[in-house]
């Protein structure tokens, strides 16, 4: 008998659901192969016109001829530009410690570095080449945006918007009393989950403001209030209400962090920081570890205040103070504008050198 099929059936939708999520997976995954590939041509491209001076042997124009001749024996390969070529050179020059370091440790050979060395061959190729474009040669600063790219799955756009915004500089640098308060290894992660100062640009104040409308911009704006906070940060309540006693308590915003497993209270100041400040954080943090905390299930609560200004010697009295896990940070309204840097607005040489290499078109076609 013919049955005709409930399209709203709640098991028919999961299937569905399961079957998008499974196809997207295949998809990443093929992807993922290929990039790893391209990313091995990329690299011993790089490192043989390094290790066997291309350019003294042969000349500086060289490359050209290489990226001419390459095109022309392998008509449908792409990433084959000279300039293309040049980055392969970078990429070489950029990693290379990272491949000595590998052997140093036992490594045997470049097929193992492309499994093993922390994250370079898993990051596609454009986001490797916006990175040599921003970083220049500070390897440290390039790992950093690597590693943060494959923890967070990061499109290029956002990882462009944080390099600008100087993430690496801001990133693990709030004022805290982890080490003092949380166990070694959670006092760790949770350091480097803050910043200072946190950019609260996209709020789009500009003006004269209060708590009230700062707190309503950041919520308006929860997705990027979110990413800004960091990994794992799941949004639980504004102005959210504790029964204390017989008082009524609120806090401004109350977040649970999913990579520590605990509650986060995050009080927001617009004014200069005062020593009476991190006794009410201070109070909120135990609050919830009384009344929200589940034993076995929760890590100690944290306490995060996010202020217009402090003064750092009197922050540091205030949280050697506090026996609670807390942290101090600033924040900024203002647009953070990165330096004129390769990739961004060209200079007039630039111009007339992509003019003469007409043939270098093949950039806009690099393996994503």
């Amino acid at each position: 008998m013919n049955k005709s099929i409930n399209i709203l059936d709640k098991e028919y939708l999961q299937w569905v659901k399961d079957l998008c999520g499974r196809y997207r997976q295949s998809q990443i995954k093929a992807a993922v192969k290929v990039n790893v590939e391209q990313l091995k041509f990329n690299w011993l491209l790089g490192r043989d016109i390094v290790e066997l001076h291309v350019e003294e042997r042969w000349g500086e124009s060289v490359i050209t001829r290489l990226s001419k001749d390459l095109r022309e024996a392998i008509p449908n390969a792409a990433g084959l530009s000279k300039s293309n070529i040049y980055y392969c050179r970078k990429f070489y020059l950029l990693y290379k410690d990272a491949l000595k370091t590998f052997h140093q440790l036992g490594g045997k050979n470049e097929t193992e570095l492309f499994h093993q060395v922390g994250g370079i061959f898993e990051v596609p190729w454009r986001h490797h080449c916006l990175i040599m474009d921003k970083v220049k040669d500070d390897i440290d600063k390039a790992l950093f945006y690597v590693h943060q790219t494959v923890e967070n799955g990061w499109s290029r756009s956002m990882l462009l918007n944080f390099i600008s915004t100087d993430l690496y500089e801001r990133q693990g640098k709030a004022l805290t009393n982890f080490t003092k308060t949380l166990p070694d290894a959670m006092s760790d992660l949770a350091q480097e989950l803050t910043k200072d100062p946190y950019n609260f640009a996209f709020t789009g104040i500009t003006g004269r403001y209060n708590e009230r409308l700062l707190k309503d911009a950041l919520l308006n704006n929860i997705t990027r209030f979110l990413i800004e906070l960091g990994t794992g940060f799941a949004y639980v309540g504004k102005e959210y209400r504790l029964e204390i006693g017989e008082t009524e308590n609120f806090i401004d915003l109350l977040f649970y962090n999913l990579s520590l497993s605990c509650y986060v209270v995050v009080e927001v100041k617009i004014g200069k920081f005062a020593f009476a400040d991190i006794g009410q954080l201070g109070g909120y943090v135990v609050a919830c570890n009384h009344i929200l905390r589940k034993k076995g299930r929760d890590n100690p609560t944290i306490g995060l205040l996010i202020c217009k200004e402090k003064d750092h010697i009197q922050a540091q009295y205030a949280l050697e103070s506090s026996n609670q896990p807390l942290g101090i940070s600033e924040y900024d309204l203002e647009k953070f504008y990165p330096e004129k840097v390769e990739g961004t607005m060209p200079t007039i040489e630039e111009i007339e050198a992509k003019l003469r290499d007409t043939d270098d078109s093949e950039t806009n076609d690099l393996t994503r």
